[in-house]
């Protein structure tokens, strides 16, 4: 008879095997066979799904999905997400197939997503669910806390829910500065395919495949925070050119550059405001480098425009602004300003 691990191994390649199609492969009785079977269940390396003549056998967290699925509920007392990440691992047998750059982003975002639900929540309990298919790897962290933007429009004493949104897109947005940097979000939210946050009566949605940002109302609303993360199974991606693409300096390890979407900053209005402008500005304090995306902002006010390219400019001079995706009449608007 050959050796177990034979078996399982037999079991990794074909996904799911059945008794029969282990006596046939190895040359032994249907019985022999199932007997083999039934204790490597008992041993946790295997497990039955179905009875009588449907029933198969799969490794452990094989059987919801084309490579694997699984699923926790996790009690928020002494959790460390360094042990829930090992445990998965060692249970989901599709981990070891990823690929080095897809090994280290998941193993980045979902420990840092994990993180923020422990120790930013309240929540007592979190539900986590991991999953792998032949195009994407994906998983979810759901708490059922106080929510991740009414927690920090409470910290930072916002007007809304949406100037929270606001200010984690920026990035460094924490309700916890002396533990947290406040970049695991931000950083999670630019490796991912697709990533969404949905929390209280909001959606948040980052489309990196579609290089756009979507928020939506949430109905009925969401009790804590549900995070969703998804890339592809084959990406190509690498942790480090995220980084990298968000330091000013290549030779310093410093997030010090952010990317602001304007057009999330007026709930349908035009920018005309110095008000409105701060919003923008809120928080950039922080950063060496800022990206003002214009995309879909028909147009700008004066006030608008010379609070932030002369006043913010004047208080801050050592930080770059660069403006993007401006159509005319918003490119004539900065421009006058530089002008006066």
């Amino acid at each position: 008879m050959p050796a177990k691990a034979l078996i399982i191994a037999f079991a990794f390649r074909r996904k799911k095997i059945k008794s029969g199609e282990l006596a046939a492969k190895f040359g032994v009785s249907r019985q022999y066979a199932s007997r083999v079977l039934r204790e490597l269940v008992a041993a946790g390396k295997l497990v039955k799904i179905g009875t009588t003549n449907a029933t198969v056998y799969v490794l452990p967290g094989l059987g919801n999905t084309a490579e694997g699925r699984i699923e926790k509920r996790l009690s928020n007392k002494n959790l460390k997400e360094h042990e829930v990440f090992e445990d998965i691992a060692s249970k989901a047998t599709f981990m070891f197939s990823l690929s080095e750059n897809l090994r280290s982003i998941f193993t980045y975002a979902f420990s840092e997503m994990l993180n923020n639900a422990i120790e930013h929540s309240g929540s007592k309990n979190i539900q986590i669910d991991v999953e792998k298919n032949d195009q994407t790897l994906a998983f979810h962290v759901n708490d059922f806390g106080v929510g991740v933007f009414r927690n920090i429009m409470r910290k930072r004493r916002l007007r809304s829910e949406v100037e929270a949104i606001q200010d984690l897109l920026k990035g460094k947005t924490t309700t916890q500065p002396k533990a947290h940097s406040g970049e695991g979000i931000f950083f999670t939210s630019k490796i991912a395919d697709v990533f969404t946050l949905e929390s209280h009566r909001h959606r948040l949605v980052i489309d990196n495949i579609l290089e756009d940002i979507f928020l939506e109302e949430l109905k009925p609303a969401k009790k804590g925070t549900k995070v969703t993360f998804r890339i592809a199974a084959a990406s190509e991606k690498h942790l480090n050119d995220i980084f990298r693409k968000y330091q000013t300096d290549p030779t310093e390890y410093g997030f010090d550059k952010t990317e602001v979407q304007v057009k999330l900053y007026t709930m349908g209005t035009i920018h005309i405001s110095r008000s409105q402008a701060r919003r923008v500005l809120a928080g950039l304090e922080k950063f060496k480098s800022v990206i003002l995306d214009f995309d879909h902002v028909p147009t700008v006010g004066q006030a608008f425009a010379d609070e932030i390219f002369r006043v913010f400019k004047h208080r801050y001079p050592a930080i770059d602004i660069q403006p993007i995706n401006m159509n005319e009449g918003v490119r004539f608007m900065v421009e006058r300003v530089d002008k006066e």
